[in-house]
């Protein structure tokens, strides 16, 4: 009686599961980033509802959706700022295209812009502005929302944490 069979079935069971493997991690999607430890809101924004994550420290604020290589459509991030001033993004160490709507204190959208991955070109708001929020690339056309709009900013993101 001879192994031989089962030592062949085991090492081409392997080779299948690391193949897996390595399509699952360079496939676009196919390897998602860890979810941050930020609160989260849900917002409408046009006629769509998002859920946000809140980037309400220095730290998050800095930090923003960098390293990451997806998005649900769904989701995004607000920035949130002490007060109305003139606000500048960047790409640096994010991977994936966003839209950015700036919105002042009193919910009027100020501008949107769109930004490319990795771009470190700062992408500037028209007007002072208190938030900042990043969508995936064109959710922002999708959701109908246009400069001179007003959101309603939720509760739980009017204000910094610092």
């Amino acid at each position: 009686m001879t192994r031989k069979p089962f030592l062949t079935l085991a090492l081409v069971s392997a080779n299948i599961a690391l193949a897996i493997l390595v399509i699952a991690l360079f496939l676009p999607g196919g390897c998602q980033s860890p979810p941050s430890n930020l609160a989260t809101t849900k917002m409408q924004i046009g006629r769509k509802t998002f859920t946000l994550e809140i980037a309400a420290t220095n730290a998050a604020r800095e930090y923003g959706l960098m390293q990451r290589d997806s998005m649900p459509s769904n989701h995004g991030m607000i920035f949130v700022f002490r007060d109305d001033q003139d606000q500048s993004f960047w790409m640096k160490n994010t991977r994936i295209p966003l839209d950015i709507i700036y919105i002042n204190s009193m919910g009027q959208v100020v501008s949107i812009h769109q930004m490319k991955p990795y771009d470190l070109t700062g992408v500037f708001s028209d007007a002072p502005a208190k938030y900042a929020i990043e969508l995936n690339e064109g959710m922002a056309e999708s959701a109908g929302v246009k400069k001179g709009d007003v959101l309603k900013i939720p509760p739980e993101a009017s204000s910094t944490n610092e």
